[in-house]
């Protein structure tokens, strides 16, 4: 026998260990971004001491949609038909509205054939959080630009995109969505505080994160490759996540000027500026900073826009305080006396 002692299992603050958010072993290619964002998925469902059975990890078709099988293997789970998702998403949160929502989708999936999926999705403001790995190609069938790369920017073979891209940062404020942010695979730390404050916000949260393809996309002249958006990032804040489980006086307070939100449940995102004096409640002051990223050839990241007045979907359709899932049959059914009321309405329209 080792005379080792054994190491101390750390558990969060509902005493899970880590092992309880994780998933199987990843079949992607070495390097891609999308690993480096399940391997923050994880820690940021972890860290929020999130049941992992309250969660329900979404997913359309693609790369991206691949890798709900490499984390959280203990909540549901739901890959749908490509593009999809949103809509079978909606279904799932109308009889079950008291799980997080968690879906994963890549760039072809939501700007191509879902995008028509994801507009209603946002403007309905239903509660989930959106996670796009966007790489500004298709991946599983051998590198094409898809609906987001950059104009001027040239993967590893054929001509540069000259194609003008759809910036769905700038879509989603347009549409009113109520968390927008931007961020880079790279960037553990600003993309887990936004990933962990998504997870608390009440309503429709959109997460673009730029995720370099490293087989079809991380060339020098890419403009979606590591070294570019490094060189090329343009950071709004340091985002830090303090949950409700954590009293404020035990944090350290930035130096300098920083902002703090509070989120729905109680917890606090705080932005510290350092590069501009960004207004996420503005949300023309969000669309100018992706304008002028665009035409300078940056790639502008954190917190864009943020607006916690809108109502949720939940709200919008009067659904009980009991998830409809566990409404008892007596309570659903109308009673014929009801059903005659209700029809002789329609007659009488």
């Amino acid at each position: 026998m080792s005379d080792k002692p054994a190491r101390a299992i750390k558990l969060n603050v509902i005493n899970e260990p880590k092992d309880s958010y994780t998933g199987g072993p990843s079949s992607l290619c070495p390097g891609c971004g999308h690993d480096q964002i399940s391997n923050v998925i994880v820690n940021a469902a972890w860290e929020n001491g999130i049941k992992p059975h309250r969660i329900a990890k979404m997913s359309g078709i693609g790369c991206s949609s691949k890798t709900p099988a490499y984390y959280l293997g203990q909540s549901h789970g739901f890959n749908t038909v490509h593009g999809r998702m949103p809509s079978v998403t909606t279904g799932a949160y109308a009889i079950n509205k008291d799980l997080l929502y968690l879906g994963v989708s890549g760039d072809g999936d939501s700007a191509s054939i879902g995008i028509g999926q994801l507009i209603h999705a946002i403007r309905r403001n239903m509660d989930m959080v959106y996670i796009v790995e966007n790489n500004g190609v298709y991946g599983l069938t051998k590198g094409q630009y898809s609906a987001t790369a950059d104009v001027g920017s040239k993967k590893k073979k054929g001509k540069a995109n000259e194609t003008q891209p759809i910036d769905l940062c700038a879509l989603a404020i347009n549409l009113g969505c109520t968390f927008v942010a931007r961020s880079f695979s790279g960037s553990k730390k600003q993309l887990t505080s936004l990933l962990k404050a998504a997870m608390s916000h009440k309503g429709f949260a959109l997460i673009d994160v730029i995720s370099p393809c490293v087989t079809f996309n991380n060339n020098d002249e890419s403009m979606r490759s590591y070294q570019y958006v490094k060189d090329n990032e343009i950071t709004l804040h340091m985002a830090d996540y303090i949950p409700h489980f954590e009293p404020m006086a035990e944090v350290e307070v930035p130096e300098g000027h920083y902002t703090d939100i509070t989120l729905h449940d109680g917890s606090t995102i705080r932005l510290e500026t350092i590069s501009a004096n960004h207004d996420p409640s503005d949300s023309m002051a969000a669309l100018t900073a992706l304008h002028e990223a665009e035409v300078d050839k940056k790639h502008v990241t954190g917190l864009l826009y943020f607006d916690a007045s809108k109502p949720s979907l939940a709200e919008d359709l009067g659904l009980v305080e009991t998830p409809l899932l566990d409404v008892s049959d007596d309570e659903l059914r109308p009673s014929k006396a009801m059903l005659d009321t209700i029809n002789q309405e329609f007659l009488n329209q």
